[in-house]
């Protein structure tokens, strides 16, 4: 793994243990050891970008967020792909019938019109809480919308997306969804921050555990699950390495000698 030239690392149960809530130091010291081999690091994540960690000492090259939907560098927006506000409106009334709130993301900020047990705990692994506003509905009006999200289990999928024709669920927790553009993903937005830098998927390796990581791991040289990764990720992956818990990606890095 020589050529590797860009990795892009999914948060919650990749590079933070969702059980403990915070990165090992040996993952710590790994991020600052690829920098130091001049890998460009991206973070590639279904949260916002007010919902970023800051890792002590590691400066992420590119982020993309809203799972794909809003990709950025320090210096620029690389692709937005926001959500059509019909298809907004249709989910918000949807998941009214369900009994489930809803919270909508900007660029800069999250709101939500109510909270349930599965939405507040679901902000917590990001160490937030949904903001319940008065401004919802004019925020859908007049902003950007990249990225929905309620509590919602697999077996009302069907009803939340209904009579909707642009947007789709992906999600990584079983109690919970983000709800992004149908033509996003995190595997739209690797291409695009890739032809920003000029690199090849081939130059290109991930690491994830949810299923709103498949095609990211099919987007890149080397798709990677982490051993406490979802069957259906961990079945479309190139490897399996070992857990977020164990750390993993510290022992697959100095195994494949990239650091």
């Amino acid at each position: 793994m020589k050529d590797v030239k860009i990795i892009f690392f999914d948060i919650d149960g990749t590079l933070i243990d969702m059980n403990k809530r915070q990165i090992s130091e040996k993952m710590l010291d790994t991020l600052k050891a690829l920098k130091k081999q001049n890998i460009l690091l991206c973070i590639a994540t279904g949260r916002s970008p007010i919902a970023l960690p800051h890792f002590e000492d590691v400066d992420f090259d590119a982020f993309l967020t809203f799972n794909g939907s809003y990709c950025y560098n320090q210096k620029e927006s690389i692709y937005e792909n926001p959500i059509p506000q019909k298809d907004i409106e249709q989910i918000i009334e949807n998941s009214q019938n369900l009994g489930r709130p809803v919270a909508i993301a900007t660029k800069n900020m999250t709101i939500a019109n109510g909270k349930d047990t599965d939405l507040i705990e679901y902000f917590s692994f990001a160490h937030q809480e949904p903001i319940v506003s008065k401004d919802f509905d004019s925020t859908i009006q007049n902003e950007k919308i990249y990225q929905l999200m309620l509590g919602s289990r697999k077996d009302d999928y069907e009803k939340v997306m209904n009579n909707t024709t642009d947007s789709k669920i992906t999600a990584w927790w079983n109690r919970a969804v983000d709800i992004i553009p149908a033509n996003g993903g995190k595997g739209i937005g690797i291409s695009k921050i890739l032809d920003y830098y000029g690199l090849d998927k081939s130059q290109a390796i991930a690491f994830g555990d949810g299923n709103n990581d498949i095609e990211m791991l099919k987007a890149v040289g080397w798709g990677l699950a982490m051993n406490n990764a979802s069957d259906d990720l961990k079945a479309i992956a190139n490897e399996v390495i070992g857990s977020v818990s164990d750390d993993g990606i510290h022992k697959f890095c100095v195994a494949n000698d990239l650091i």
